[in-house]
């Protein structure tokens, strides 16, 4: 891979008697505003996510585990890579599809791609191939340094070094290993498993010690990246990014989705040993499509949909109507294959759910808040804002109520504004606690 860097920057040195720059072409201007708005790690996952499936700012929210703030922030800074449908959802546009082929593209192989290229003398051209070659040398011999080295240690001592690397984490290797094996049935020996990153910290909004994990798992010229949360020393999420290439599993995966997704949560049953899963168990044993569909059982409700070659499946706790959907177990299914599980069941608590606010109350105080609303954008105040009669969305969206896992209802108003303003805003969103009228949560969005 170094030769053929090495030579990609020789083949760009042409020698002439001035020295003059580059200018950067259009499409230069294409990849810089598409790099400058991946910058952040967020904005990467946000591509990730919405590769997979359309979705709501709540939705994102929630998966991200990020303020509302901070998710509008990063949405905008998106910009043109994403667009949003007059269902509330956020999609890829046609730049962001795009975006992602690059992304893995960079991930795959990583190259750099000057913006500008100073042309040289022969001369300098001279010296700098002397060094190239010097450079070649010194490669030559690391990597049969490393080859050497790596001869010496088998499989089973590269497992056993990362296994104690572990250990002086919180979960252990155990956990990550046998949900892998055992719930999401990747054959692990069939891959070279690194560990790119393990991260401890305490979610304060939340109270909830976290640890955050990131696997690469190779095969030869296929790799793929596995990310883990668990919370309180229990599995939160898993999500794969499968790359070009699916996974080689233990056992053949079943084509009927909805028995795949059976099988996910019955072997996540065994896994966790929470009494909770039987009943879902029980709920996806009422279901007999594989289209859309909404089952309800007690206080579980399942829900299904279906967005071209991804199926969702949303199990969650409801109460008096409404349906508390962070305290709940989603499968995201591509192409039959599980690439995203979170689990907020154990975590997330119901608080109040009486409904003092109605949906009609919740849109008139959102209209009534906005009016008065003032908006600094760059240091200019905006207020006087008018609105649409109708609004864009309404939803209801149980909600935690400042640093807690108690849920509250709560309803997620969107409005259309009577005009654009500086950074396209055209939407605002108002949240409102529908057990005490609370507004919270209000913030500026460009559609």
């Amino acid at each position: 891979m170094l030769f053929t860097v090495v030579l990609n920057i020789l083949s760009t040195i042409t020698p002439v008697t001035n020295v003059g720059l580059w200018m950067a072409s259009s499409e230069d201007e294409i990849y810089s505003i598409m790099f400058s708005s991946l910058k952040h790690p967020v904005r990467r996952k946000i591509i990730r996510m919405l590769s997979i499936k359309p979705m709501t700012f709540m939705e994102i929210a929630e998966q991200l585990d990020i303020s509302s703030s901070k998710l509008t922030y990063h949405l905008e800074s998106l910009g043109d890579l994403i667009n949003k449908m007059d269902n509330g959802q956020y999609k890829l546009s046609t730049f962001g599809l795009a975006t992602v082929s690059a992304m893995k593209g960079v991930e795959d192989v990583p190259e750099i791609e000057p913006k500008r290229r100073v042309q040289m003398s022969f001369k300098w051209r001279a010296i700098l191939g002397v060094l190239l070659v010097a450079v070649l040398v010194l490669a030559s011999f690391s990597v049969l340094q490393y080859t050497s080295m790596k001869n010496i240690s088998s499989k089973q001592k590269s497992l056993a070094a990362e296994n104690q690397q572990l250990l002086s984490w919180g979960i252990g290797t155990n956990k990550v290993v046998n949900y892998l094996q055992n719930v999401t049935q990747i054959d692990t020996n069939q891959y070279t498993t690194s560990l790119l990153s393990n991260t401890l910290q305490f979610n304060t909004e939340f109270n909830a010690a976290e640890e955050l994990l990131t696997y690469s798992l190779t095969n030869g010229p296929y790799t793929f990246n596995v990310d883990l949360r668990f919370r309180n020393n229990h599995f939160s999420r898993y999500q794969l990014d499968m790359g070009e290439s699916s996974p080689v599993f233990t056992q053949s995966q079943s084509d009927d989705v909805v028995q795949a997704a059976k099988g996910v949560l019955e072997r996540y049953q065994a896994y966790s040993g929470d009494a909770y899963l039987s009943q879902m168990v029980d709920l996806i044993d009422a279901v007999n499509t594989t289209g859309p569909t909404s089952v309800t059982q007690g206080n579980m409700t399942l829900q299904i949909t279906v967005s071209g070659d991804n199926t969702e499946f949303m199990w969650m706790y409801t109460q008096n109507g409404i349906d508390y959907q962070a305290k709940g177990v989603m499968m995201t299914f591509q192409n039959n294959i599980l690439v995203t599980m979170t689990d907020g069941y154990f975590l997330f608590n119901v608080g109040n759910t009486e409904l003092t606010i109605s949906q009609e109350q919740a849109i008139t105080m959102a209209k009534d808040y906005v009016q008065t609303l003032t908006w600094d954008f760059n240091g200019t105040k905006y207020t006087g804002f008018s609105v649409l009669d109708n609004p864009v969305s309404v939803q209801m969206v149980p909600h935690p109520r400042g640093n807690s896992v108690v849920l509250i209802p709560y309803w997620y108003v969107v409005l259309g504004l009577g005009r654009v303003y500086p950074g396209a805003v055209n939407e605002v969103t108002v949240g409102i606690f529908a057990d005490n009228g609370q507004i919270d949560g209000v913030q500026m969005l460009s559609a």
